[in-house]
């Protein structure tokens, strides 16, 4: 296309010091026209071939072809505008492409985390495979510089793992054996072996290359705005140049004057050149295009540009609380009336729990901090509800709630803070309890604030964690409104409840969660968030928008994002239609000449695709 603008304006340039009339003129000046505008020649008549006329190859071919026809009958020999129309065209067009190309370019920076192969060692040897090939449960090696190919645990290895094209962070991860890892990420240092946990097309990296390639398909309303706006405004100044070219003259006629045949049908052409609606029908999808793809750089997948629309319109964030607000791991909190050193009570404590698999039993381990000798501990019995006793080093240790305690007939000291508290009794004596809680993401509190800076005027949390914990949780972060021990069907009914009470429809409800149980929620809410690095599949899957790193502070950033893109699509409406109409009436009243028809259309639709590409830089939102 470059080379055909360059050819065809080299062209035009030497014409106008070449000195031809009459019929040479018109053949030297035909070329440089067909060279340029051939296709939307071709175009236009496949859509009248089609019964589907009223395009901007139509609205190009009718006026460019008229202006030649006009300079014919009227022996002017100035083919000049009509070439020049198509020329700028043509480079409107090209600039168009240059500008969608760039979108897609950002986004295929994120096509980059698909993996190519998968290494699996095979008698000693390492063989590459199609990642579609691995079955759960395979081992597979990620050498330094490779992308993990497939979600899966390390078995063996230490190494730092770059997430930035999943999360859109630049700060590195280490993986150590037991952790899980998933899809899309490149291996840095160490070499990895890795048990896969899903099938590739399962995986981390297949959804979110899903999600990014399906999210054009959902248009917003604006789009649906403007695809209704073109059929009818394509046809309607079709019949209004058609008008102007026709019934004027003849009005002129009854009313006893000249019918300036030609001015009128210059000025019908004029009027079709700016009346071509190409600033809306390619801005506002690439509007949307850009925005998703700046968003999806940045670590937040939006599943449609409708859900984009939805997202800005958004004044109310209901959260899920564990694995949302808080990280969704036990970790011990605090050591109270202790009568032993606290690292002796976490021994006995972590020893007499080293049976069980229970989170909470996990967390005293790792508070423990050491290898747990099993050989130390026997006679280990787990009553249901109550907690173990066990013998630690022949001393019987006894490690559970109040319940055990009352059962034991040994007093416990009631404990005021929040979280669960684990009761120690050793050799039949009151020796303390140990605090275990779930703790709040670092940027939790940080996210809220920004989401009420952004606009958002109710927060709102949902949990099934009891009151007490969850009113401190709502306290310590700010939250608005808390409602504590629902099961999941009672979080869709709070929902149901805050959308009934909106003050209008354009103040969304958005809910945040990662678990399966709320999937349910995530698909009744206006816009369902999910946390994807740690979120359930049914999670993932119910939601509108998934954030890559679980950090709640993405929200905030999702919604800004969304807000400066639809902001940069109304501008572009308001701009391009408002110059289109004060154009249309100068043309129709013969003010506007063909050069102004061209800023028209070829002008005002460089300055929209231009604004248009702002969606795509969201790094400093």
């Amino acid at each position: 296309m470059l080379v055909r603008i360059l050819v065809s304006a080299a062209m035009l340039i030497a014409l106008n010091f070449v000195p031809v009339t009459g019929v040479l003129r018109f053949v030297l000046y035909l070329v440089p026209y067909l060279v340029i505008g051939y296709d939307i020649l071709i175009k236009a008549a496949q859509g009248i071939w089609n019964r589907q006329v009223f395009d901007e190859c139509f609205l190009m071919a009718v006026a460019t072809v008229g202006a030649i026809a006009l300079a014919l009958y009227e022996r002017s020999g100035d083919y000049t505008e009509a070439i020049a129309v198509m020329l700028f065209y043509q480079i409107g067009e090209w600039f168009q492409s240059y500008a969608v190309g760039k979108s897609r370019r950002n986004i295929s920076e994120l096509m980059d985390i698909r993996p190519d192969y998968a290494n699996v060692e095979r008698d000693g040897q390492l063989e590459q495979v199609d990642p579609d090939e691995v079955e759960v449960g395979s081992i597979i090696v990620v050498q330094p510089g490779e992308k993990v190919p497939i979600d899966g645990v390390v078995t063996e290895g230490t190494s730092t793992l770059n997430t930035a094209a999943l999360t859109g962070e630049s700060l590195p991860r280490e993986a150590h054996p037991g952790d899980e890892v998933v899809s899309g990420c490149i291996n840095m240092s160490g070499l990895l072996k890795i048990k896969t946990s899903r099938e590739f097309g399962e995986s981390t990296v297949s959804k979110i290359l899903d999600l990014v390639e399906n999210a054009t398909s959902r248009k917003s309303r604006s789009e649906d705005f403007i695809s209704r706006f073109a059929r009818i405004y394509t046809p309607a100044v079709c019949y209004a140049a058609l008008a102007l070219a026709v019934l004027a003259p003849v009005v002129s006629l009854l009313l006893g004057q000249p019918a300036g045949w030609g001015s009128w049908i210059y000025r019908a052409l004029t009027f079709l050149v700016i009346s071509c609606p190409c600033a809306l029908v390619i801005s506002i999808p690439l509007s949307f295009f850009a925005g998703i793809g700046g968003a999806s750089n940045a670590g937040v997948l939006v599943k449609g540009s409708n859900y984009l629309e939805i997202l800005s319109q958004t004044r109310t964030v209901v959260f899920d609380k564990t694995g949302t607000l808080t990280q969704g791991v036990f970790e011990v909190s605090g050591i109270h009336h202790n009568k032993l050193a606290d690292r002796k009570l976490l021994e006995y404590a972590a020893l007499a729990e080293s049976a069980s698999s229970h989170p909470i039993s996990k967390s005293l381990q790792r508070a423990y901090g050491k290898p747990i000798d099993r050989s130390r501990v026997t006679d280990i019995q787990e009553i249901s509800g109550n907690g173990v006793t066990a013998r630690v080093d022949g001393v019987p240790v006894a490690a559970g709630n109040d319940k055990l305690m009352a059962r034991l007939g040994i007093q416990a000291i009631p404990c005021h803070s929040v979280g669960t508290i684990i009761h120690l009794a050793i050799d039949g004596s009151y020796a303390g309890h140990i605090v275990i809680s779930d703790v709040v993401k670092p940027t939790a509190k940080a996210a809220i604030q920004e989401l009420k800076a952004s606009g958002v005027r109710q927060t709102v949390m949902l949990t099934g964690d009891a009151r007490k914990v969850a009113d401190q949780v709502a306290g310590q972060l700010g939250i608005d409104q808390v409602y504590s021990e629902l099961l999941p069907a009672d979080k869709v009914a709070k929902v149901e409840q805050l959308l009934a009470a909106k003050p209008n429809e354009k103040a969304r409800v958005a809910f945040v969660g990662d678990g399966i149980n709320d999937a349910p929620v995530l698909g009744r809410a206006d816009i369902g968030i999910a946390m994807g690095a740690m979120g359930s599949d049914a999670a993932i899957e119910a939601a509108d928008v998934v954030l890559m790193d679980d950090d709640p502070m993405k929200i905030a950033k999702a919604i800004r994002i969304s807000r400066k893109c639809l902001g940069i699509v109304y501008q572009n409406i308001v701009f391009a239609i408002g110059i289109k109409l004060i154009c249309l009436v100068l043309g129709a009243l013969g003010i506007a000449n063909m050069w102004l028809a061209i800023f028209a259309d070829v002008g005002v639709m460089i300055l929209a695709v231009l604004n248009a590409i702002r969606a795509l830089f969201v790094k400093n939102l």
